[in-house]
Parts: structure tokens; C-alpha cells; sequence
């Protein structure tokens, strides 16, 4: 265990790029711990499985969804405490080490919204071209699967190779999430990282790991959705980092790409 007030960001990037994240026992605790997961989840960004019901309530903006406008806010509706998981692992220290991230642009959120209420989403670390998502909520049904499609859809637009899920759970599983021996997560993260092509497709697997690369990376492009989503949508106007395009654009990426 380790006592912080916050993770230096440069630790916490330099641990990602080795495979490595923290977590805390619960909200509560004011210690962290690093995990290195035996078995790690990722989605691969050509395998997000869009079902006709979520095609459906994408298309139809059941949800206004936004970008970085939340961040903060979206962390802490995934440490609240609810009906299936009356615990969590985001502590204080959790929060504002991801905070700092955020500040210097190496963590993003995807926020769903029902007129002005947060009622779902998700947050996450970039580097490179590696996503490492780190937790996800819904308080309305399918918020958070909306959250991730268009997730997906902006790491596609932008070029990201990696979609780190960690855990595997049925949910990820039931939207295209698969399981791999941490052996095979290092050998794709540093394929991606040190700029391989097609590292985020077939790299991995009996792959020997060498030494994870050194920084800089070559970045995703966070904004490349709106971009897309501006060209598809002539009455939609990007604000920055902070819109979504219409759902039927979302759903048009993803189907193209599934």
C-alpha cells in the first residue's frame, strides 16, 4: 500500500505504459495499490458488438452526449455507491491524481446526459495510442453503453489502436470485450506505443515482451469525431472537445467498422 495525496502524473503514465494502474480497497481508504492483472480485458475497436436495440437508441439521441465537459463531476458518479456495487475502488486520491491528468490532457470523459442531469458515462487515461478505460456508470438504462459506442467511434476516428478494459465483466463481454493473458496485453501495449502498425489488431499473441518504449508517442486525435461528425452532419456544429455527433453518425462508424 501506498499513501499519496496524489500520484505524480509522470508515475502514472510511466505505470501505464508498463500495464500497470492503481486502485484503493474502497472509497474510503486512503492508501493505493498497483495492479498488474493476471488476465486483462480489451476491446478490440473493430469488435464493438452494436445490437439492433442499442443501434436503435443511438440513432434516436436518447441521450445528449458530451465530452470533457464533466470530467470531475463524472468521476465522482462512478465512485458513488449504488444498488449492484455498493462499493467502489475511487478514493480521494484516485480522483485528483485523474484530475491532474485531465488538467494536462492525458485523461478524457464521455458524459450522457438527460436534459441537465448526469446520468451516465465514463472516463479514461490516453497515451499514445492506448485508451485505458477506468470505470463506467449508468443511471438510466443503456447510458453507459451509448457512453462507450461513442467512445469507440471517437478512438476510431482518431486512430487509436488500444481499448484497455482491465476486467473483464459480462457487460464488456456482452459488447465485445475479450480476455487475454497480461503477456499478450504487454506485447500489443508496447507494439502500440512504440508506433507498430497493426498492433492493435494481431500483435500479441506468443509474442515475446521486451522493454516497454520510451515517450514521446504518437498522440490520438481526440477531436477527429467532431471533425467527422461536422462533415456527415452539416446542421451539426462541433464545439471544441466538448460535443458528440448525432447518433446516426456514431452508428454509421461503428457499423462500418464491425
Amino acid at each position: 500500500m501506498k499513501h499519496f495525496e496524489s500520484i505524480d502524473p509522470a508515475l502514472l503514465l510511466s505505470a501505464y505504459a508498463q500495464g500497470i494502474f492503481p486502485m484503493a480497497d474502497g472509497a474510503d481508504d486512503p492508501s493505493v495499490h498497483w495492479v498488474e492483472p493476471r488476465l486483462r480485458a480489451i476491446l478490440p475497436l473493430d469488435g464493438f458488438r452494436l445490437s439492433h436495440s442499442l443501434k436503435k437508441t443511438i440513432v434516436a439521441d436518447r441521450f445528449r452526449v458530451t465530452t470533457d465537459t464533466a470530467f470531475a463531476d463524472m468521476v465522482a458518479l462512478c465512485a458513488e455507491p449504488a444498488g449492484d456495487r455498493p462499493t467502489t475502488w475511487i478514493n480521494p486520491v484516485i480522483k485528483a491524481s485523474y484530475d491532474r491528468l485531465f488538467q494536462i490532457g492525458h485523461a478524457h470523459s464521455v458524459e450522457c446526459w438527460q436534459e441537465d442531469e448526469l446520468v451516465g458515462g465514463l472516463y479514461g487515461v490516453s497515451l499514445g495510442r492506448a485508451f485505458f478505460g477506468e470505470s463506467m456508470v449508468s443511471r438510466a438504462r443503456d447510458a453507459s453503453k451509448v457512453a462507450l459506442a461513442h467512445l469507440v467511434a471517437r478512438l476510431i476516428a482518431g486512430g487509436w489502436k488500444l481499448l484497455d478494459c482491465q476486467f473483464i465483466t459480462p457487460h464488456l463481454a456482452s459488447l465485445g470485450a475479450i480476455e487475454i493473458r497480461q503477456a499478450d496485453y504487454l506485447a500489443r501495449l508496447y507494439s502500440v506505443l512504440a508506433g507498430s502498425e497493426g498492433a492493435g489488431a494481431g500483435a500479441g499473441a506468443g509474442a515475446a515482451v521486451g522493454s516497454p518504449p520510451s515517450p514521446p508517442f504518437v498522440a490520438g486525435d481526440w477531436g477527429a469525431l467532431d471533425a467527422l461528425g461536422a462533415a456527415d452532419a452539416p446542421d451539426f456544429v462541433a464545439a471544441g472537445a466538448t460535443g458528440s455527433p448525432p447518433g446516426y453518425v456514431i452508428a454509421q462508424l461503428l457499423t462500418k467498422t464491425s
